[in-house]
């Protein structure tokens, strides 16, 4: 069966929002409740043609029930944002990172409200699974002095409120994994839900409360900077004691000859130092095409023979006769195309390797962390009870005939490549906390038990 793509996009489309003080170009337009309860059975008729198992994430009866719940609420004419707000409360519902509604563009959307003069929440957020708020640097990730503190208030909304309210229209597998992408979106959220005021009233907890009253933010989210450049989404280092880490931010490039020219600079430093140990890092690895680790990657570092999945479930998009596949099909196989390892390679990598994982683990990284981990290449190091083993894949754009807002929805399910059927969610053979604001920490971690072991 040939590799899906899980692209990075999934992971990242959310909106919606009330309130005052947005700055739009023009009256939002508004759409009545026969178009919205067009978009929902739209919605409905797009899970039952694309999704192959929808039991696998969602109870189908108390999703069929919310649908049912939204299509009596939609009572009154919407714009897109306020049609969103009511959509999206099925996304934690749904529990899959691949399945949600979101926005057709929300970067492009971002860039545009930021060109014509619109400000966003001033500072980059963490947000933990208990809903606690914290500032990790200014917006864009300019250094703060109010780095590590913990948010109480917003406006005169307690924070871990705002954060709830928040949370209610994310998508993904798990508290944990919902916490860390509105961490990675706040500012996204917060704007499409409390909307655009000019300024902000924070109040900081710790020994000495502070209050602080501050504009509402010009610049460019973190996300939005370097998603283009090669340099900030691969890094390459080697380290003391024969040690050096590469980190993978991604797994969706426009140039995948570039990544595979990338990771054959960094085996040939490798081999040229006599390395031993290799940290790969995909904490912050949404996913992308399975073809840039399988040929990037595994040549170098498998020593048996191996593939990236054991079974499928697919729904057949459209007929394919020579196939003798009908469309609506649920087909389900196993996964018999394996790969030989290239151990006579001079630059086959035969050290100790470790795989960083974290709540920013997903798609197709996941598939690789089950790789490394389910034939034995690489142990897997940092949180687990994020996302799950068995991924969705395949995602499709199904857009909503009248908002505008897009339905996104996997074609297939994926068993890893061990068949087994626990644990459930991805786990570290070791686990290490990951704290947001100490990024390093977790590498350094990782070092210094590569070293004991050695």
């Amino acid at each position: 069966m040939r590799s899906p793509h899980l692209l990075r996009a999934f992971l990242f489309l959310l909106a919606a929002a009330p309130i005052l003080n947005v700055v739009p170009a023009q009256a939002a337009a508004s759409y009545s409740p026969q178009q919205l309860r067009a978009d929902l059975d739209a919605l409905e008729a797009g899970i039952a043609a694309t999704h192959p198992q929808p039991a696998h994430s969602v109870d189908p009866a108390q999703l069929q029930g919310a649908i049912d719940a939204l299509r009596q609420r939609m009572s009154t004419s919407l714009d897109r944002d306020a049609a969103w707000r009511e959509f999206s409360t099925l996304n934690p519902l749904l529990v899959d990172g691949h399945f949600f509604v979101g926005y057709a563009d929300w970067r492009g959307e971002t860039e545009q409200y930021l060109r014509d003069g619109g400000a966003l929440f001033p500072f980059e957020i963490t947000v933990d699974a208990q809903a606690r708020v914290r500032i990790l640097s200014a917006l864009g990730g300019a250094p703060t002095a109010y780095a590590g503190r913990r948010v109480e208030a917003i406006n005169g909304v307690h924070a871990d409120q705002v954060a709830r309210a928040l949370l209610a229209h994310v998508h993904g597998d798990s508290a944990r994994f919902r916490a860390d992408l509105l961490s990675r979106r706040w500012w996204f959220f917060y704007w499409k839900v409390y909307g655009a005021p000019s300024a902000f009233r924070l109040t900081l907890a710790g020994p000495q409360q502070a209050r602080l009253r501050t504009p509402a933010s010009h610049a460019r989210p973190a996300i939005l900077l370097g998603e283009d450049d090669f340099d900030r989404q691969f890094a390459f280092e080697l380290r003391p004691d024969a040690a050096a880490v590469m980190t993978i931010r991604t797994f969706s490039w426009p140039e995948p000859a570039a990544f595979a020219a990338f990771a054959r600079r960094a085996f040939q430093q490798m081999q040229a130092s006599g390395t031993r140990t290799l940290i790969i890092d995909v904490r912050q690895n949404g996913g992308g095409d399975d073809a840039m680790w399988l040929q990037g990657l595994l040549p170098y570092l498998a020593d048996r023979p191996y593939r990236w999945a054991s079974r499928y479930t697919k729904k057949v998009l459209r007929d394919d006769p020579a196939k003798h596949e009908r469309q609506g099909e649920v087909l389900s196989g196993t996964v018999d195309t394996w790969a030989a390892p290239q151990t006579a390679d001079p630059l086959h990598f035969g050290g100790k390797i470790y795989v960083l994982i974290g709540r920013g683990t997903y798609s197709s990284a996941v598939l690789f962390a089950d790789t490394m981990q389910d034939f034995g290449f690489g142990t897997l190091l940092g949180e687990g009870a994020s996302v799950r083993s068995t991924q969705t894949g395949g995602v499709q754009r199904i857009a909503l005939p009248h908002t505008g807002l897009v339905l996104w929805a996997p074609r297939l399910l994926l068993v890893r490549p061990s068949g087994a059927a626990t644990p459930t969610w991805l786990t570290p053979d070791i686990a290490l906390d990951d704290d947001p604001l100490r990024p390093d920490a977790m590498v350094e971690a990782a070092l210094a038990i590569a070293a004991a072991r050695d």
